[in-house]
């Protein structure tokens, strides 16, 4: 029989490291939280210092510990530095979060090329970045790492109204899959987390109230996710223990939205 301080040990994250890229918004940074509580010294990257002040005044009232770093994830010299900064600061870094992104409700023949480049930029092309950036780190250092990065349901079922949004986040996820089969003879899983439909800043754009009926029709447990909803998934592709055996997979945390057709 499996004693508590087994399982405390499973999804503990003591004496690691996280970055977590897109720290300050809302989902992210309930997960930055979640990993400080068991036990991770998170990064919060992002680009508003007071967000992240509130953040980690919370995670500091719970005994968490982390701290704030500004990056540029369209510079790969910024996410150099980013690394640099956090090994000489934490002395290491174990866990990235890849959590980054924006979004546009505009309808498809609307869409003009700078608009759609600039999701791509941040939604794409940043994580294809950041993870070679922190790929080559890991490589290095050769000691397990675990790389999350965030999908959308929309990258597994194409949605009307965020149609580049639809593409870069498809993108992520074929890109995580392709990296978890080149990485994992160095230990370094890549998965994607994919939320269903959380109120989160980047979509409360697009939820007026006839798309809102329509996503709690064909949500089974008829409400919308909660940050807190995400943290049990983090913590579970974060610990080599837990997850040590997940790579390449879309862990999908919806309210049974993708299994619903009719």
């Amino acid at each position: 029989m499996q004693t508590a301080a087994f399982f405390k040990d499973l999804f503990g994250l003591e004496g690691q490291t996280a970055v977590v890229i897109g720290g300050t918004g809302e989902l992210c940074g309930c997960m930055a939280q979640g990993l400080a509580h068991a036990g991770a010294e998170v990064v919060l990257v992002g680009r508003i210092r007071e967000k992240a002040e509130r953040l980690l005044s919370s995670i500091e009232e719970f005994g968490g510990k982390g701290y704030f770093l500004p990056a540029d994830v369209t510079s790969r010299d910024s996410l150099q530095e980013l690394v640099d900064q956090v090994v000489e600061r934490s002395g290491r870094v174990d866990i990235l979060i890849n959590g980054a992104g924006i979004n546009a409700p505009t309808p498809f023949l609307d869409i003009q090329e700078e608009e759609f480049q600039r999701i791509i930029d941040t939604n794409l092309t940043a994580v294809f970045r950041t993870c070679q950036v922190f790929g080559k780190y890991f490589i290095e250092q050769g000691v397990p790492a675990s790389i999350i990065n965030l999908g959308s349901m929309s990258g597994l079922v194409p949605l009307s109204r965020v149609f580049t949004y639809s593409a870069s986040k498809a993108a992520v996820h074929n890109l995580s899959k392709n990296l978890a089969r080149e990485w994992a003879e160095y230990s370094i899983r890549v998965n994607t987390l994919v939320p269903g439909f959380f109120p989160a800043e980047q979509n409360r754009k697009v939820l007026d109230e006839s798309r809102v009926l329509d996503i709690l029709r064909q949500t089974p447990m008829s409400r919308f996710g909660s940050p807190d909803d995400l943290i049990g998934a983090t913590l579970l592709l974060a610990s080599n223990k837990a997850g040590g055996f997940i790579t390449g997979t879309e862990l999908v945390v919806d309210g049974g939205f993708n299994a619903m057709k009719i």
